[in-house]
């Protein structure tokens, strides 16, 4: 059963996936980071200053003691980091379409082969039906 197991990660489709894997990770810190650090600031701006990250609707406030310590947090739901989910998703998706758009240029345009012309054994049918006539 080991034997089994280790040629079964080694094969070449397991490893391919495992590194695509670490770097869809790696890539998507990437992007989040582009996202909540370039681009909603600017869309921040245009919106009037405003910052989508901290919008939200609170259900229930934080309840606050004498001391100042929080007793109960706050319970919100908190929509503009769906928001800038949402424009995450878009940029993801528009940088994966021109990956995929660039790469199928470099491929070579396949060449359908030319259509065959009738084989030996149509050709000999034919002539042997119009011999029968």
């Amino acid at each position: 059963m080991w034997k089994e197991f280790k040629n079964f990660i080694m094969t070449g489709n397991v490893i391919d996936f495992a590194i695509a894997v670490i770097m869809a990770g790696a890539i998507g810190l990437v992007v989040n980071g582009f996202v909540n650090d370039v681009v909603m600031p600017i869309v921040g701006h245009f919106a009037g200053g405003l910052d989508f990250a901290s919008m939200k609707y609170v259900l229930d406030p934080a309840v606050v003691g004498a001391d100042g310590k929080v007793v109960t947090p706050e319970n919100a739901i908190r929509y503009g980091k769906w928001i800038n989910t949402i424009i995450n998703l878009f940029i993801v998706g528009f940088v994966m379409f021109m990956i995929v758009k660039a790469y199928n240029k470099t491929k070579k345009p396949v060449e359908e082969p030319a259509p065959a012309g009738p084989s030996d054994n149509d050709l000999l049918k034919e002539i042997r039906d119009l011999l029968k006539k």
